[in-house]
Parts: C-alpha cells; sequence; structure tokens
C-alpha cells in the first residue's frame, strides 16, 4: 500500500512527535500568559539598547515589551525553528542514511514500489512530524490574545507557515546529504552547520554591517528574520522558501535514485 512507509516511520517516531509537541504547548504557553507581567516593564529594552548585536545573537531586535518583541524574542526567532529543526533534521538524516546503515532500508527498497515513491513518502512523513508542533504554536498565539498579546491573525499564521517551511528545507537538505553520502553523522553535521549558519547571518545583520548584505543567503531571513510577525510572510519569502524545498526535493530524489543501498 502506497502509505506503508510514511505510516510505518511515524510509528517509529510518535513519542518524539508527542514528546515535542506537548513540550511546545506548555512553553508557549507559559511564554503568553507571562506577557501581561513584563509588557509594561520597560527596563527589559536595556537588554537589546545595551548591546545590540549579544541581543541579536539570541534573535532579539527592537522592544521586547510589544507583542511581536516579545514573541520573537522568546519564541519565533529561535525557540520554535530549533524545535522543529530537531525533529525534521533527526528524522531525515535517519529515515535514509541512518536505515543503510543500519541495513532496513534495503529491506524498504524491496518494496514493490519505485525509490521516488519511497522517497515521497518519507518526505510525507517529514512535514507530517513538523506540523503538530507549528500548529500548537500558532493556535496557543492566537489564544493569547487574552493575554494582550494583540497582533494581527495572518502575520501570525504567515510567521508560523515560515518556521514550518525553514523546518522542511533543512529537513530535506539532510535528507539529500543521507542520500548522496549514505552517512546519517555526514547529513547531521553538514545540515546542523548551514543551520547555524544561517541562524547567525540571519540574527547578526541587522548589527553588523558587513554580514547585511549576505542576510538574502539566510532562510532564516526568509521565514523569521524580517519582521514577519509584524508584516506576514510575504509572497517572495514564501516563493523562496518553496522553491529552495522544490529544488532540494528534486536532488534528493535523483540522489537517492543512485544510493548504493547496503
Amino acid at each position: 500500500m502506497p502509505v506503508d512507509v510514511a505510516l510505518l516511520d511515524l510509528r517509529l517516531r510518535r513519542r518524539a512527535i508527542v514528546g515535542y509537541t506537548l513540550g511546545i504547548v506548555a512553553y508557549v504557553f507559559v511564554v503568553v500568559a507571562l506577557y501581561p507581567a513584563f509588557q509594561d516593564e520597560t527596563s527589559l529594552n536595556d537588554l537589546t539598547n545595551g548591546d545590540p548585536t549579544i541581543a541579536a545573537l539570541f534573535g532579539v531586535t527592537g522592544s521586547l515589551t510589544t507583542p511581536s518583541g516579545w514573541l520573537n524574542a522568546n519564541i519565533y526567532a529561535n525557540f520554535l525553528p530549533l524545535v522543529i529543526l530537531v525533529l525534521t533534521i533527526g528524522y531525515a538524516a535517519a529515515c535514509v542514511a541512518g536505515q543503510d546503515e543500519d541495513g532496513t532500508l534495503a529491506l524498504v527498497v524491496t518494496l514493490p514500489q519505485h525509490r521516488r515513491a519511497i522517497l515521497g513518502q518519507k518526505i510525507a512523513a517529514l512535514v507530517l512530524q513538523a506540523l503538530p508542533v507549528a500548529l500548537a504554536t500558532l493556535l496557543l498565539v492566537l489564544v493569547g490574545r487574552s493575554f494582550d498579546l494583540t497582533l494581527g491573525t495572518w502575520p501570525v499564521v504567515g510567521a508560523t507557515f515560515g518556521v514550518l517551511l525553514l523546518g522542511i528545507d533543512f529537513g530535506l537538505l539532510a535528507l539529500l546529504t543521507g542520500a548522496l553520502t549514505g552517512s546519517r553523522g555526514a547529513a547531521l553535521g553538514v545540515t546542523s552547520a548551514v543551520a547555524a549558519a544561517s541562524y547567525l547571518v540571519s540574527s547578526l545583520a541587522p548589527v553588523t554591517q558587513w554580514i547585511h548584505p549576505l542576510r538574502v543567503a539566510s532562510l532564516f531571513y526568509w521565514s523569521v528574520g524580517n519582521d514577519q510577525l509584524e508584516r506576514g510572510l510575504s509572497m517572495g519569502s514564501a516563493a523562496v522558501l518553496t522553491g529552495v524545498g522544490v529544488m532540494l526535493t528534486v536532488a534528493a530524489a535523483l540522489a537517492f535514485d543512485r544510493l548504493d543501498v547496503h
């Protein structure tokens, strides 16, 4: 049946998916519920005004006491992308290269399905793993209007969707690296390094002049680094994130076709 591979992978990962989703629910609820106690604490802004470079490293820009500044500093610029990246990169590195190393991929490719169909199911499983975390965050932030977090619905939806696309793109990069090398370690290492560099470029671009022109090379910039919580995810940003995902998918399919499965 065409969904067997995806369902099997999701079952194997269900504890991680549930655990990370419950964790994000608890964390986001605390962040949202605490905002009224801090929204008038102007001393918080001294953290960003005193040393903007250090603040930028943590994804903090602008005023911490505004709804968008509070959510960016505590959720969207760092914690939410990290959780989704852990899920997508971890799974993507394991579902091809990891299974090749432990010998289970050889059994999977003997199924009466084309390799690209198998890879498509694994990509579907990758997306489905990231969805609960993104949707739980979105719902809790929208509920946050009861706690004075007055942000527009569509900017919040757009920013959350941008983070979801970010996680999918880096998951696809891990999948591609694993299919090219057959090494789970290489897939984890290369993708984690690229993600860290992308985060640093996006975070430091507003405060470091020589990095500023490089911001367009960062997927973080297109997803959360360009004031998306205030202005929403632009069509251009969505097109970049989607286009990168499509290119990585095509490259991963070609690499998987040529992978010498052990």
